[in-house]
């Protein structure tokens, strides 16, 4: 059997491929209603199905948007992918995504195969210095967006969240409680890397401790940012004759692995240990108790990345600050913290 084929429709529907062509990509010109009506009845008919290989080719661009996140097992990283694979398809668009398993190499491995396929854009979550990423995507010109983190070798339009007021907000409402003082639980560096939302969070936990008369000393401790290995750490910790009071953690699946770790150990939490997170991913509201933490709005955030990626219209031009698009964080309270609610 032959086949069909864009001429085919177009005769059928007694019109031009141009128009057919208007009526499957919805654009760039108007179609009128009975037309487009006489066009879509005619693909029905004939079972055209468009080469979308073709068209690719033809246009240098596919319905494909690629990201990059370094890990989609983190429950923050999964839903922000979630979010960025709704968004795009409200615009008619398919995510591929790559995990960068934390290693640089793999960030560009993904890079050149993404861009390689043509993708209409890259949303890129770094997860490192990315000074081998920045190149390859000054070599391949690339349009970039990143998101949630904004290394400093890298100088496309960027969408984070205000991380340093969110971890401010914590670390206060903790100290409100009564707290002599609040224990930051960070990533595995002394020095987390430039551009790190971590950096910012520890950034916000210091100027509250500040505000508040703190001392810092001592009390910042590094974890993995996943539950298991934060979960063995906290073992430790909490075992210890140094215990914090509270306990600000980077990540809510750091929080949670904080969480098990107090429960084996007979800790009473909020009681003997006050714990909030960052993050807000689903399960924070079902942990026991269940997790005050701090939350960005991924589905926006996710949205207007996608919108940037796509619409040069909405790329900005000027300063690395004036490339910025950041969203506010809001504390999220529940029982953790020692509220009741």
């Amino acid at each position: 059997m032959a086949k069909v084929t864009r001429d085919d429709v177009a005769r059928l529907a007694g019109t031009s491929t141009a128009v057919v062509s208007y009526v499957i990509n919805n654009g760039p010109r108007p179609v009128a209603p009975a037309t487009r009506e006489r066009v879509l009845a005619a693909i029905k008919e004939l079972g055209y199905r468009p080469d979308r290989v073709a068209q690719a080719m033809a246009s240098r661009r596919t319905d494909l948007i690629g990201l990059i996140v370094p890990d989609a097992r983190q429950p923050f990283f999964a839903e922000m992918a979630h979010a960025v694979e709704q968004a795009a398809a409200e615009r008619g668009k398919m995510v591929l995504v790559g995990n960068a398993n934390y290693l640089d190499e793999r960030e560009v491995h993904y890079l050149r195969a993404f861009l390689g396929m043509r993708v209409s854009g890259l949303i890129l979550i770094s997860q490192g210095p990315s000074e081998h990423a920045a190149a390859e995507i000054d070599a391949w010109d690339a349009r970039v967006v990143l998101l949630h983190r904004r290394p400093d070798a890298i100088d496309d339009v960027a969408v984070m969240t205000d991380d340093v007021w969110g971890a401010q907000l914590a670390t206060r409402h903790l100290l409100e409680h009564g707290h002599p003082y609040v224990a930051f639980l960070g990533g595995t560096e002394e020095t987390p890397k430039s551009g790190d939302p971590v950096t910012d969070h520890v950034e916000g936990w210091r100027r509250a401790m500040m505000e508040a008369g703190r001392s810092l000393e001592g009390r910042y401790f590094q974890a993995p940012y996943n539950r298991y290995d934060a979960y063995r750490v906290a073992l430790e910790l909490l075992a210890g004759p140094d215990r914090p009071p509270a306990l600000m953690c980077a990540t809510d699946d750091q929080a949670i692995g904080v969480l098990r770790a107090a429960r084996e150990l007979r800790i009473d939490v909020p009681g003997e240990l006050a714990v909030a997170g960052f993050d807000d991913v689903k399960e924070a509201g079902l942990t026991d108790p269940p997790l005050t933490t701090v939350a960005s709005d991924r589905e926006a955030m996710a949205r207007a990345a996608v919108d940037l990626v796509l619409d040069d219209g909405l790329r900005v031009a000027g300063s690395r600050r004036e490339r910025l698009r950041q969203f506010p964080s809001r504390l999220v309270v529940r029982r953790s913290c020692g509220c009741g609610g």
